[in-house]
């Protein structure tokens, strides 16, 4: 399929966090944080998402009740695919992944999940709730949506989470094991889902859960620059700014974000 832009589009929801709520209210503080001329718009790699045209706002996705949440977010992932967009989401808890990949997989085709995070989300429930934002990558490789799905940061696994990864085949990279960044032979398309939760606390605080000994954000920085996949969607999550001390973590948001918005727009069509 050949991709003419990236939207962007914020998803306010953290009903399905199960220690503090709080993330619903990230998305615009990312967006206020990359626009208040503290950084310049420009990635790494030369691409100015302030230039290109191609960067397109999706707004701020509702629904009319919880239930029909998923629907809404499968619904309008769907409908940004169909357009010939691929998909950037300012979460948000962890469980819209679920949803975003539903609406992006339609037709099932091959998919390899980059997942950064703290914690594998593979619990077929938590507290009774199949979709909470333990749950996602659970429900995905259940569904078979993706052939592939790697994680990078874990540090918390137990004895449940284990057995789901070896039952869906996950390539779990722990930070017990950590020896520097690895090389990861993704060949396919490649969606990206970052936690933010991934990184330690000494980077980004402002998170529901601190788990220390996690990554640098130079770590992830350096695992997207080395991808060569093409990138058919991402997403940004778990950022709780109640909990930022400074901004520091909004500024790491913005940073990831201009970073992934490269990545997606490096094999779309020029304008």
């Amino acid at each position: 399929m050949t991709f003419q832009a990236v939207s962007v589009l914020a998803i306010p929801l953290d009903f399905n966090s199960s220690h503090l709520t709080g993330s619903a209210a990230a998305p615009p503080v990312i967006q206020e944080v990359l626009h208040n001329g503290s950084a310049n718009l420009s990635s790494e790699c030369g691409v100015d998402i302030g230039k290109d045209t191609r960067l397109q706002d999706a707004g701020m996705l509702d629904w009319p009740d919880q239930a029909s949440a998923f629907n809404c977010i499968e619904q309008r992932a769907a409908a940004i695919r169909h357009s010939g967009h691929k998909l950037l989401s300012l979460g948000g808890d962890h469980s819209i992944t679920y949803p975003l990949i539903r609406g992006l997989q339609t037709n099932k085709n091959p998919l390899t999940i980059l997942h950064f995070d703290a914690h594998p989300d593979l619990y077929d429930e938590l507290l009774g709730n199949r979709h909470s934002h333990a749950c996602p990558f659970a429900r995905i490789m259940e569904e078979q949506l993706a052939d592939r799905l790697i994680q990078v940061g874990i540090r918390t696994l137990n004895d449940h989470q284990r057995q789901q990864a070896e039952r869906f085949g996950v390539e779990v990279h722990e930070m017990r094991h950590w020896k520097g960044v690895p090389a990861l032979d993704i060949k396919g398309p490649v969606y990206i889902s970052i936690d933010l939760d991934a990184l330690d606390p000494a980077f980004a605080p402002g998170v529901s859960h601190h788990e220390p000994g996690g990554l640098a954000v130079r770590d992830i920085l350096s695992i997207l620059q080395q991808l060569d996949a093409p990138v058919i969607g991402a997403d940004i999550v778990e950022y709780n700014p109640s909990r930022d001390i400074n901004g520091m973590t909004a500024m790491v948001c913005a940073k990831l974000y201009k970073e992934l918005a490269a990545l997606l727009l490096r094999d779309c069509q020029k304008s």
